[in-house]
């Protein structure tokens, strides 16, 4: 059986990077680790993972993932903030799917003692 990295594009199995987090076996410890854990949610369709991990003042009250959605790569194009010293951060993030890509920076903030997304917006 072969070892597949993790979908969030780290070398890591996905059970010993974004599945931890994932499983609630562990919390993500910055804000970039945050976004690709989310990532994966969405390679994996965890829309419970999702929720829990958006901060309440912005969260949805629901979420329905496309079924159909293709995900294919994540290449972080920045960060700023977001490690163990800060209480706020972004990551500046593109998402491949199947047809197109999507162009992000999301904020992400402490809450709870816990990374959480807040939003995102999408540069020109």
């Amino acid at each position: 059986m072969t070892r597949r990295s993790c979908p969030c594009g780290l070398p890591e199995s996905y059970e010993a990077c974004c599945g931890r987090f994932h499983s609630g076996a562990a919390a993500a410890p910055s804000a970039e680790a945050l976004m690709r854990s989310r990532y994966c949610a969405f390679v994996q369709g965890d829309a419970g993972y999702l929720l829990r991990t958006w901060h309440p003042r912005t969260r949805p009250v629901t979420l329905e993932l496309d079924p159909g959605m293709r995900w294919t790569g994540l290449e972080i194009l920045g960060t700023s903030g977001g490690s163990a010293f800060h209480s706020a951060g972004t990551v500046e993030f593109r998402a491949s799917y199947r047809g197109g890509s999507l162009h992000e920076r999301s904020s992400f903030e402490r809450f709870d003692g816990a990374w959480v997304y807040v939003d995102g917006e999408f540069p020109a």
